[in-house]
């Protein structure tokens, strides 16, 4: 295969209509964001009969939405939904794959994609974390597949994590950049394929302490939520763990609290490595987020954190536009 093989997509800023792929809340929450950013959306499904739940949660997706802003343009009326892969791409000018996270089945749809789309069309997986140099194996035209994977929901976080394969060209990693942003997305271009990119990552190493806390019986599952959105989570949120790291430390910043600090962390730091998630952990994080959820029914909670998300986006756009003179 041919690395240096480039790909000539149309400008950005004149893309019109997209092809979401997938009716889960990875793919209905980019269906509802392009929706509200003006787009028009085909939405391609397997069965008809996930149709009325990709439309109920773009319904709820499309409450925040409202709230933080709709463009001029943008309309319910827009969307298209089919399950007929060759209808969804007709005349589309970007593709956004969601589909469920197994390889087989994102290699026979990029496979599918690459015989019936043009070449200089853009496509994007939302994997969280199967790599495109193995996705985009079976393509006959790899080089406009990249990943652009979401945080979710992606119709609120702005993040985009962009990650090349091996056969993927840098072409249409910059298109995808331009096109991200100009649709009011944070794309960050990872420098190489690694697995569950940055964010992910991230995530997972917080997750693994939570499992050996409650494994180890040194807090609650409820007691850990308390803790992260008491103390570290607010923080984070406007300024990400290394710079309040940084400011933590004082007039020596980052070097003041790795010198005097640093040496204490080394035990947490060895302590990384996933317990077994035996039946019995598995029943307690499974217990303490039914209390914690009171009742709730599915839909009570989405809408909750989202009222939240709203809130806090809204907080950290006025942080912003102050810091930046507006």
């Amino acid at each position: 295969m041919d690395k240096n093989k480039t790909v000539s997509p149309g400008s950005p800023q004149q893309v019109k209509r997209i092809c979401s792929i997938g009716a889960g809340p990875i793919g209905a929450g980019w269906s509802a964001y392009f929706l509200a950013a003006g787009y028009e959306v085909n939405s391609y499904i397997h069965q008809a009969s996930e149709e009325a739940s990709l439309r109920a949660l773009i319904d709820n997706a499309w409450i925040s939405l409202t709230e933080l802003g709709l463009a001029e343009a943008a309309s319910l009326d827009k969307l298209k939904v089919t399950t007929d892969l060759i209808t969804a791409v007709q005349d589309v000018d970007f593709v956004q794959e969601s589909a469920p996270e197994d390889l087989s089945l994102k290699q026979t749809l990029f496979k599918q994609l690459g015989e019936i789309l043009p070449p200089n069309i853009v496509i994007a997986s939302s994997t969280s974390g199967l790599p495109m140099t193995d996705i985009q194996q079976s393509c006959a035209t790899p080089e406009r597949t990249v990943v652009g994977h979401p945080f979710n929901p992606p119709y609120l976080m702005p993040l985009v994590e962009i990650v090349k394969g091996n056969n993927s060209s840098q072409q249409a990693v910059d298109w995808l950049v331009a096109f991200y942003r100009h649709a009011g997305k944070a794309p960050l271009v990872l420098s190489r394929e690694i697995p569950g990119f940055i964010a992910t990552r991230l995530q997972e190493a917080l997750w693994r302490e939570a499992l050996h806390m409650v494994e180890n019986k040194e807090a609650t599952v409820e007691e850990i939520d308390f803790a992260i959105v008491n103390g570290p989570g607010p923080r984070w949120a406007h300024l990400g763990p290394c710079m309040t790291f940084h400011i933590g430390g004082g007039e020596g910043g980052m070097a003041y609290n790795l010198d005097h600090f640093g040496p204490a962390l080394k035990l947490p730091w060895t302590r990384l490595e996933a317990p077994e998630l035996t039946q019995s952990l598995r029943d307690e994080l499974v217990e303490g987020c039914d209390r914690q959820a009171a009742g709730r029914d599915y839909i009570t909670l989405l809408r909750e954190r989202d009222s939240g998300l709203v809130a806090v986006m809204k907080a950290i756009r006025e942080c912003n536009d102050k810091a930046s003179g507006l």
